[in-house]
């Protein structure tokens, strides 16, 4: 990160890949090479020169750390010029920021990760770091889900991780989201996840998504004797200025540039409700 926090680093994109029609993941290497230092979960404001930046979590893991990546949607102007962008082009990065995922004390640990959608790319990092030091952790489940086949990310990836040892892979659509010959699940997220019956004990729970599925998932957690400590989760979607000074962050006395965005379940639960 600059001195001050603020000036961007020049970033070019080596290479891009198409998760979905509209979901894309950029590859990012510096123009002037220095150490990349960041932990799994902390995020940065990414700049189109011209049109402004937005916040993503980096969304591969200081494991591999020779450049860093982002996934995002092209849903407003940023985002719209990220898409047009093509190799070999620059753009700005500031960060990291944020706290990161306590991946150290899920050593030992079974996991399970749960993305909804693009709330997968908030995942990315962890989950990745904990597959690159497999053998510190136990049983490693993967629920991915989407509202169907073609909006699910990560599609490649799914197919390595589900042949690691020890790692279960569960992909599921929305009903009406299948497709033919489609041989996931086909249900709700928490449907899903209850279905799989896991028991609470000695497991941490990693969870994003959209709002509405986090509130019917946490439903889901609670009957099956989940405690909110077991939780995690990130409010990654109410970043903004990276260093908690704009004030658009603030929930309550929280401040997600700055104190988040991973949070327990315990810790949320102690925040205004508006979050």
């Amino acid at each position: 990160m600059s001195a001050s926090g603020y000036l961007p680093q020049l970033m070019r994109i080596s290479s891009q890949r198409d998760e979905t029609s509209d979901v894309r993941t950029l590859r990012l290497e510096q123009l002037r090479p220095a150490p990349l230092i960041w932990r799994a979960g902390q995020f940065g404001l990414f700049s189109v020169f011209g049109l402004g930046e937005s916040a993503f979590t980096i969304a591969n893991p200081p494991t591999r750390g020779d450049h860093i990546e982002c996934t995002f949607r092209e849903v407003g102007k940023v985002t719209t010029g990220l898409r047009r962008l093509s190799v070999g082009q620059v753009i700005g990065f500031r960060g990291p920021y944020g706290n990161s995922f306590p991946v150290e004390d899920w050593r030992g640990k079974d996991l399970i990760f749960v993305g909804g959608g693009m709330g997968m790319a908030a995942l990315h990092a962890p989950l990745r770091y904990v597959l690159d030091n497999r053998n510190e952790y136990s049983e490693v489940v993967i629920l991915n889900g989407a509202r169907g086949v073609a909006d699910l990310v990560y599609t490649e990836e799914m197919v390595e991780w589900a042949s690691i040892r020890g790692v279960k892979v569960v992909r599921t659509v929305d009903p009406g989201g299948e497709t033919p010959g489609w041989d996931g699940e086909v249900g709700l997220i928490p449907q899903v996840f209850e279905k799989l019956g896991p028991q609470p004990d000695d497991r941490v729970v990693i969870v994003c998504g959209p709002p509405v599925m986090l509130h019917f998932m946490l439903q889901s957690l609670d009957r099956l004797g989940f405690h909110p400590e077991q939780i995690v989760t990130t409010l990654e979607n109410r970043m903004k200025c990276g260093l908690g000074h704009c004030g658009r962050c603030n929930v309550g006395p929280f401040y997600v540039c700055r104190d988040g965005p991973v949070i327990t379940v315990a810790e949320l639960q102690l925040l205004p409700p508006e979050v």
